[in-house]
């Protein structure tokens, strides 16, 4: 099955509800990706301690997987899917943010 196939089956799968989305995915965790894509992506804004948060709200922050977890209805909704407006700078390849998909929906 190609990555595409999956990306759009994944999609699918998740908006009927049904666990299925994660039986075929990779494992995708905190460690093995996760913390590595917020450091690159979201830091910038979404540190308790960044600098300059370009407007970004306080009290969403991705210091953590907790802190993540927190926020997971609005990370999958501004981060993934099908027109994802987060970060803003964009250059997030698809296959990242399937994987982040991956991560948040089936608890890597």
């Amino acid at each position: 099955m190609t990555r595409l196939i999956v990306i759009a089956a994944a999609g699918l799968l998740s908006a009927c509800g049904q666990p299925e989305v994660c039986d075929d995915a990779p494992t995708v965790t905190w460690d093995n990706f996760g913390r590595g894509f917020t450091t690159q992506n979201c830091q910038a804004c979404h540190a308790s301690e960044s600098v300059d948060r370009n407007g970004a709200p306080p009290d969403i922050t991705f210091d953590s997987e907790e802190a993540l977890l927190e926020h997971i209805d609005l990370v999958l909704d501004e981060a993934t899917g099908d027109s994802p407006t987060m970060p803003p700078q964009g250059g997030v390849e698809e296959d990242d943010r399937y994987r982040l998909e991956v991560m948040l929906r089936c608890g890597g």
